[in-house]
């Protein structure tokens, strides 16, 4: 079972924008970084289409079969899903 959250996605992808603006690096070091930033944002988009789909089911589930608490596992411990109030 996937040990990462949506949250660790977040953090992946502020890493990857920081090394592209380390100063010290040359231009293939720089090309090696955003093939890399490439790649994570790739794979980023397909685990927020997963989320969405995910979302999406727990709606229709509340909608047909009424209200339900429990937020799919995909959603455990995301600091902007949870409850603000």
């Amino acid at each position: 079972m996937a040990k990462n959250k949506l949250e660790d996605l977040t953090d992946h992808l502020f890493m990857a924008m920081e090394r592209l603006n380390e100063e010290d690096l040359d231009a293939e070091q720089i090309q090696q970084e955003a093939t890399l930033a490439k790649a994570i944002v790739d794979i980023g988009d397909k685990i927020i289409d997963v989320a969405k789909v995910s979302l999406e089911a727990m709606k229709v589930q509340s909608d047909y079969l009424g209200n339900s608490s429990a937020l799919p596992k995909i959603f455990q411990s995301t600091p902007l899903l949870e409850n603000k109030s």
